[in-house]
């Protein structure tokens, strides 16, 4: 695999770790909540993100040289 994808894959954990390390009740209330959400509210949050990260990949692949 190219190291690229590990270096994203790496900062995508660090991000997702962020939150329950530093403000584990927060987090934890925000779960409560995503999981009362019906699943098209969810499945649409999800694409959003998925198209969101993307439009971020193809952008500093293309500003890369890539």
């Amino acid at each position: 695999m190219n190291s690229t994808i590990w270096l994203a894959l790496g900062l995508v954990l660090v991000l997702e770790g962020l939150g329950p390390m530093l403000f584990p009740r927060v987090w934890r209330r925000m779960i409560l909540a995503m999981a009362q959400l019906p699943d098209s509210t969810l499945r649409r949050f999800g694409g959003g993100i998925v198209v969101a990260g993307c439009v971020i990949y193809y952008m500093l692949r293309s500003r890369m040289g890539g």
